[in-house]
């Protein structure tokens, strides 16, 4: 219609409606043309990011098997300068580690200390793995049979490394295995090894067990340097008045029952104790065996 109407007001308005439809033909086809070359763009970079961090990983894992520096007696052993990170972040936070930092600990010039840590994947490499060797169960320790005493020592002994060093749950990237490592995922793997079901559902029993403990020091981590909020009048009149809105029903019912402070102290104390971690860890365990009965 609209061609029609350029084309009876004469030759000119027709020629600027063609020109101007073509226009916008090559604009929008053009603007898809970019768009294309944007996403194809950003999927390389990606892909090349991926790849690059690949790359650092595997390249981290060099740090097991290549000679120590060629010397009589080298000066640092990895298990030293691992030790040493620890320390660092246990006193000062995750944050506060660098090969700067780790090379004043150590008492030794920054350029030294790459002869024996090149990366900083390599630094987090080893310590996540001295880490993990406090998580392994030592030679001389059997591993019980039975499958639920089992899962239990490997995750009270998960729990009280993390608790001793919580700043790892900071670490965000995830550091190639080392040996201590894959000696804790050979134990775990021990443990669930005389259920009859496949390898699949081991590794769902484990990973389930393994989200459990970090879900809970993780709470425990953030709840560790929390104030009593139990005892703090200001809270408790903030809470009391939330509940007032009617908005919190079960709350507010609770509240009724035994007091907003008596309830807010006993959910505050519920938040900090401890014994909650087997407690519940063996409800989790009874789930499991009620699935494995049931099959």
């Amino acid at each position: 219609m609209k061609r029609k109407a350029a084309a009876a007001q004469g030759p000119d308005a027709l020629r600027d409606y063609i020109v101007d439809k073509v226009t916008e033909k090559v604009e929008r086809k053009s603007a898809q043309a970019v768009e294309k070359a944007e996403r194809l763009a950003a999927k390389a970079t990606k892909k090349a990011e991926t790849l690059e961090l690949i790359a650092s990983h595997l390249g981290a894992l060099d740090v097991w098997t290549r000679v120590e520096p060629a010397a009589r007696r080298p000066r640092y052993t990895r298990d030293e300068i691992a030790r040493a990170a620890v320390r660092i972040a246990d006193r000062e936070g995750f944050d506060a580690l660098s090969m700067r930092r780790l090379a004043t600990a150590l008492d030794a010039g920054t350029m030294t200390l790459y002869h024996y840590v090149r990366t900083k994947d390599e630094l987090l490499t080893l310590v996540l793995d001295q880490i993990m060797g406090e998580v392994v169960i030592p030679a001389d320790d059997e591993i019980p049979s039975d499958w639920r005493a089992a899962l239990h020592m490997i995750a009270e002994r998960s729990r009280a490394s993390l608790e001793r060093h919580p700043w790892i749950l900071d670490m965000m990237d995830d550091p190639p295995i080392g040996p201590n490592s894959l000696r804790h995922f050979d134990q775990t793997l021990q443990a669930v090894s005389t259920l009859p079901v496949s390898l699949t559902e081991k590794l769902d029993i484990v990973a389930t067990v393994d989200e459990y403990v970090f879900g809970f020091c993780l709470q425990q981590r953030n709840n560790v340097h929390a104030s009593d909020t139990g005892s703090d009048a200001g809270m408790i009149d903030y809470v009391d008045g939330l509940l007032e809105r009617g908005e919190y029903p079960h709350l507010r019912a609770i509240a009724n029952e035994i007091g907003v402070a008596a309830a807010w102290k006993q959910i505050a104390a519920h938040m900090r104790d401890t014994t909650r971690f087997a407690r519940n860890l063996d409800r989790l365990l009874d789930g499991i065996e009620a699935g494995l009965a049931d099959r």
